[in-house]
């Protein structure tokens, strides 16, 4: 009865904290109050279990986890372990509401649409800046001169070589297997040659800590081990013979040579894939914390090398809730089959027999910024893509969304990942290699805040808490 009448009372605790948050706000718009405020000051907080009343620092909108560390039930004359095993700890499953670095790298407005890498918004480097030159301002934090943009092109084209070991090691898989397991092991035969990854464990000091030299000679090194393992892997499930890199070649440009994606009467790069990715790239080269940028740096913290880390991040990639959501989508295309049946699908959509993948996204409560950019690719490219009968699908779900009550109320809109990939189909690449491409052209924006957390004074080992709910062993002591 007693655990009734305490369940009601927080019911109704509840409902009147809910109203009296809701008649404050009514009150302050009714006054006009509805200026945002500012973004630094303290947080005053009384823990009504002790009566203790303790003031947080509020800066940037954020305040400190371990500063919730001296919010503890124990006495005042409790031993020091006492006192931490009872502090405040913040449960926050899945990491929705923590920020895990300080960066100056990528802005994202989610309510206004908006995104800039660095001091430049997403649409001016879209329409004025190639590929190569949005790497280079992640990275290095400016635009490059056309000498350093030429050195930079030298640098990846020289480390673009697989050793026979890396070879070897991708063809000891079927051709016919899964994609990503390929590149991971590609990926790892490159690190347990690299001079970095030996670095690593040949000393107690840390091999790229405060050493940016050293730092940039093992982000050049893994952006072009990446780009030649997925090229190896692609010409390995194609039965194709790999092309090597020319040393002055464009990043994307001997890729594209790499996995043999050429021009019919010189040999060269395709032109048309070349020249959709450079400005597709641009728009998915960053994208904050996303999850396969945060294992990265989760590895990294133990001061491993970046080679080794991206083994982590691109196992990330792959999981169906991240970027294997696209082949998910795709796979959703092609269930349906004809636009004709367009209909029944979004059906089962409304009646939630079907998620449809790759629409809404937890940032953005209006349209992605890069979406719109895409979309105009996309127009570009029109002809191509209505060549393609998925893809014809595809538009056409997309088309409803954009109309549909049930989809503009919940403000699901097509994610410009998604819409990107639209553009891989319609160049003719193959679905299962579209997701690594999409890893590749992300590397620079991990490669920056990797290096952003070398260039701190001292590491921090990433080491979340958990939160106990089971039964304690009563014969513990």
């Amino acid at each position: 009865m007693f655990d009734t009448i305490l369940a009601a009372f927080k019911i109704w605790k509840n409902l009147v904290c809910t109203s009296a948050t809701s008649g404050v706000l009514f009150f302050h718009r009714v006054l006009g109050h509805t200026a945002v405020g500012p973004s630094s000051g303290t947080l005053g907080i009384t823990d009504e279990r002790t009566g203790r009343r303790y003031t947080i620092e509020i800066k940037n909108n954020a305040v400190k986890a371990l500063d919730f560390l001296q919010i503890t039930s124990a006495g005042l004359g409790a031993e020091v372990a006492d006192l931490y095993d009872n502090s405040l700890r913040i449960l926050d499953e899945g990491f929705w509401n923590t920020a895990c670095c300080e960066t100056s790298i990528i802005h994202i407005n989610g309510k206004a649409g908006y995104m800039q890498y660095r001091n430049k918004s997403i649409e001016e480097l879209f329409l004025n800046n190639d590929y190569e030159e949005v790497v280079h301002l992640l990275i290095w934090g400016s635009l490059p001169s056309p000498e350093q943009k030429s050195t930079l092109r030298r640098k990846l084209a020289a480390h673009m070589t697989a050793p026979k070991s890396v070879i070897d090691t991708i063809k000891a898989f079927a051709p016919d297997g899964l994609t990503h397991p390929m590149i991971l092991a590609g990926i790892a035969a490159f690190a347990a040659l690299d001079s970095g990854t030996r670095l690593v464990h040949k000393s107690s000091k840390p091999a790229y800590l405060g050493t940016p030299e050293r730092a940039d000679d093992a982000i050049i090194r893994t952006l072009a081990s990446l780009a030649s393992t997925v090229a190896l892997v692609y010409c390995h499930k194609r039965g194709r013979n790999w092309t090597p890199p020319t040393p002055a070649g464009s990043y994307i440009g001997n890729i594209l040579l790499m996995m043999g994606l050429v021009e019919q009467n010189d040999g060269g790069p395709n032109q048309k894939m070349e020249h959709c990715l450079e400005r597709l790239w641009v728009l998915n080269a960053e994208h904050g914390m996303t999850n396969s940028t945060a294992v990265f740096l989760a590895a990294a913290s133990t001061l491993q090398d970046p080679l080794s880390c991206t083994v982590a991040a691109v196992a990330s990639a792959y999981g169906p809730l991240h970027g294997g959501a696209v082949e998910m989508a795709y796979k959703e295309f092609e269930r349906v089959g004809s636009v004709e049946n367009v209909p029944n699908l979004i059906a089962d959509v409304k009646a939630k027999r079907y998620r449809l993948f790759g629409y809404g996204h937890r940032i953005y409560k209006v349209r992605d910024p890069r979406g719109k950019l895409v979309r105009r690719l996309i127009d570009e490219y029109k002809e191509d893509l209505n060549k393609n009968q998925f893809l014809r699908v595809a538009m056409e779900i997309d088309r409803i969304a954009e109309e549909d009550p049930y989809f503009t109320s919940r403000q699901l809109k097509c994610n410009a990942d998604l819409y990107g990939c639209f553009l891989y189909s319609a160049l003719g690449l193959e679905t299962d290699i579209i997701l690594a491409l999409s890893c590749l052209s992300r590397a620079p924006g991990v490669m920056a805040h990797w290096r952003e957390s070398m260039m701190k004074k001292s590491p921090t080992i990433w080491r979340p808490q958990h939160i106990f709910t089971g039964i304690v062993d009563k014969n513990t002591t």
